[in-house]
């Protein structure tokens, strides 16, 4: 049975017809439906199943989008807010959208939007809608939608919310100066904006003529005089400004290019998108945003607002920097970032993260599961992840956290795998090896390490025969006995027929304990002159690993040369 027939038939008052009315209008207003129609359930006990099918059809689609500025390389901090828009929208079967906000040409850089495409692409994290991707809603580049903004900027001009402004920026720079001597800030508004030039002072003649003869000018937003903003986030719950603390922000150039205030609004309403996640540092701008909202008249489908914390330093005290980065030796970037200048910063990627390892400890940075599991995959955290459960204070970054985070999935991964990201770094040495053998002593190493980077360190020793020796074994170990005891030793192992680790242990042992000798001294020294450090797995491993021959001859060359 269809809604409107459904309602003709449990017709038992007069609020009904009224309620079909409106369904039968357009454009049919949601907040009215939900409403009226939940009373309706509670007088005539309409079947539970109806009713949660009418809740899904007056349910937007959730559609969130990520609007980075090509302005460098992107912050980790940026990357958090991708990952926790686009769990918010996988959660909830919606759609992800790229755009870049590119209005402010003054601060481009070249190479920032491929570097902000590949670094959400290295972390896995899908773009539904985009500049490669498409979509019915592009272009997603602002710098090409210039056209569109235009139309809505004069909207607002028309309708007494906007207003034409002629002040030089010297003339304003004047003002700061003057006001800073009195210890003041100067800001545009109501107050100040009746002495100044602008189309709310001018006559109508006089801004003709200087729209006419000049581009220096811009149009400002009119706000409203001791008004009460009261705005919800999800996160941070109501929030309430007074009109009189704000600005006449700056909504269009005479260059014909909006500033972010005025296109994200414009594109946010064009792309339907229905929740806004962004970072902390946007939350001024929102009561400009909704009165935005409320001038257009797209207040019914203005989206949710959700405002993340701020990445802290490992101390907490402040943001999250590339200079802390520098300072600490972690990167910030996800990727190795080289500008046209030749500044160069490094990334997570090229540091040896994992890339899930990396959107794992970005995705416990300010939100928490409700449980003590640290360890989630993408699908687990997308099932797991709810806006009501991120943090409204700043969270701390901890460098040796993220170095765990990537050791533990490390051992999740297979030697084989480990392996492969080992050869070339082998490779690169000079040194060719099978597949199996590195594979194996992937497995010996990889509990020792962070990085795959590392394993050179500490496996080294399994592909060519140690230059030196550690002195403070020497001194401790290396008594007069030793060189005699340790050529005993070599001519045992030289003796074992079925050579392997096994077989040489056992060997070796029972030569030690019948000579009564002290096996720990024994092993130590044994250990350096095969490593040349008191490092490594097992040495009997190493042994087998490296063969009889070459074990043989380590120690004949540690005792000649110790």
């Amino acid at each position: 049975m269809n809604t409107r027939g459904c309602i003709r038939s449990l017709n038992t008052g007069n609020r009904i017809p009224k309620i079909e009315e409106k369904l039968t209008a357009s454009p049919i207003k949601l907040e009215f439906l939900t409403s009226n129609f939940q009373h309706l359930i509670s007088i005539i006990q309409i079947p539970t199943i109806f009713a949660q099918n009418f809740t899904k059809m007056t349910d937007r689609r959730i559609r969130v989008r990520f609007a980075p500025s090509p302005t460098g390389p992107l912050h980790m901090g940026g990357v958090r807010t991708a990952l926790f828009n686009y769990l918010f929208a996988k959660k909830h079967g919606g759609d992800f959208l790229l755009r870049i906000e590119d209005t402010d040409q003054t601060r481009f850089v070249p190479g920032a939007e491929e570097y902000i495409m590949e670094s959400l692409a290295w972390c896995g994290i899908k773009v539904d809608e985009g500049i490669r991707e498409g979509g019915k809603y592009g272009p997603y580049r602002q710098s090409e939608r210039r056209v569109i903004y235009k139309k809505y900027v004069d909207q607002l001009v028309e309708s007494g919310n906007a207003y034409y402004a002629f002040d030089t920026a010297e003339e304003l720079d004047v003002l700061r100066k003057e006001a800073e001597e009195k210890k003041d800030t100067f800001t545009y508004n109501a107050a100040t904006r009746v002495h100044l030039k602008n189309s709310l002072t001018l006559s109508t003649a006089e801004v003709e003529k200087l729209l006419k003869e000049s581009d220096a000018y811009v149009i400002r937003f009119k706000m409203p005089v001791n008004h009460e903003v009261v705005m919800q986030d999800i996160i941070r719950g109501e929030v309430r400004v007074n009109t009189d603390t704000l600005d006449d922000k700056v909504l269009y150039k005479s260059d014909g290019l909006p500033t972010y205030h005025l296109a994200n609004i414009v594109d946010d309403h064009l792309m339907e998108i229905s929740h806004v996640i962004r970072g902390e540092e946007w939350l001024p701008s929102l009561p400009l945003h909704v009165l935005l909202y409320q001038s257009f008249g797209w207040e019914e489908t203005m989206p949710k607002f959700s405002h993340l914390p701020l990445l802290l330093k490992p101390t907490g005290n402040g943001k999250l920097s590339k200079r802390d980065g520098d300072k600490m030796g972690f990167p910030v970037f996800p990727l190795f970032w080289k500008s046209v200048e030749g500044e160069t910063a490094t990334g997570y990627r090229e540091e040896g993260y994992f890339a899930d390892a990396f959107v794992n400890l970005l995705a416990l940075l300010g939100w928490n599961p409700g449980t003590e599991q640290e360890i989630f995959t993408m699908d687990e955290l997308i099932q797991l992840f709810s806006l009501e459960r991120v943090t409204k204070s700043g969270s701390k970054f901890d460098p040796k956290k993220a170095e765990w985070f990537n050791h533990q999935y490390m051992l999740m991964k297979t030697n084989q795998e480990l392996a492969q990201q080992f050869i070339p770094i082998l490779e690169a040495k000079g040194i060719h090896a099978e597949l199996a053998k590195v594979e194996h002593i992937v497995g010996l190493i990889k509990e020792r390490a962070n990085f795959v980077k590392e394993f050179w360190d500490q496996s080294s020793f399994f592909f060519q025969a140690p230059e030196s020796y550690d002195p403070e074994i020497i001194k401790k170990r290396w008594k007069e006995e030793i060189p005699g005891q340790l050529t005993a030793v070599k001519e045992v192992i030289a003796q074992v027929t079925d050579f392997n680790g096994v077989n040489a242990k056992a060997a070796v042992s029972a030569y030690i304990e019948s000579n009564g000798w002290n096996f720990g001294s024994i092993m130590n020294t044994l250990r350096l002159c095969l490593v040349g450090a008191s490092k490594g797995p097992d040495l009997f491993e190493i042994i087998e690993i490296i063969g009889k021959e070459e074990t043989v001859c380590r120690i004949e060359k540690a005792v000649k040369n110790i």
